[in-house]
């Protein structure tokens, strides 16, 4: 790729992160491309599917999702404090961009969804934050991992959907916290 095609196609993923993040996932893409300061046609040539550019934008966004992970496990306390942890980091990941919480969620368990890959991370996280929790013997037999992911997507939903603030999160996550543990 020219130098600068990849300074058009960098640049259409900054400005696209950003009006996403401003006016949902579904803002008018030409949008983008004109605070991008390019043509629609531009825009088409390196994404030519709006799912194209909402990948693009998440490429490093697995790595980002991995750290979460390992920051939560390192917080200090039990294994519930960082159960929360986790919840906490998932929600705060899902309600990044406005509206991302709700159709991600809706797509959980859809393989020929547009949002399959970012589905499979949310969950691929959240299973291995689980698979500690079972080692650990604190979580109940029978916890299904694409059923919690649903019940933090429903929980990151009412706090996009809102703009509740993370401080009243918290009492939902702990509801979830509580079914899932053992006492």
């Amino acid at each position: 790729m020219r130098a600068d095609a990849q300074r058009n196609r960098e640049r259409l993923i900054e400005v696209a992160h950003a009006v996403f993040k401003e006016r949902g996932l579904d803002a008018p893409l030409d949008e983008v491309a004109r605070r991008a300061g390019v043509g629609p046609g531009t825009l088409y040539r390196h994404f030519p599917t709006r799912e194209a550019l909402h990948e693009a934008i998440m490429a490093t966004w697995i790595e980002e999702v991995s750290a979460h992970v390992e920051k939560a496990m390192a917080t200090e306390g039990g294994c519930r404090e960082k159960l929360l942890a986790w919840f906490e980091e998932y929600v705060a990941l899902l309600t990044r961009h406005q509206g991302a919480a709700a159709k991600i969620t809706a797509s959980l368990g859809c393989q020929d969804s547009p949002l399959r890959t970012k589905c499979q991370t949310y969950a691929d996280a959240n299973e291995s934050v689980l698979t500690a929790m079972a080692d650990h013997g604190v979580l109940r037999e029978g916890v299904d991992n694409l059923d919690v992911c649903r019940l933090l997507g429903g929980v990151a939903t009412m706090a996009d959907q809102s703009s509740l603030d993370p401080k009243d999160v918290r009492p939902m996550l702990d509801v979830i916290a509580n079914g899932i543990l053992k006492n």
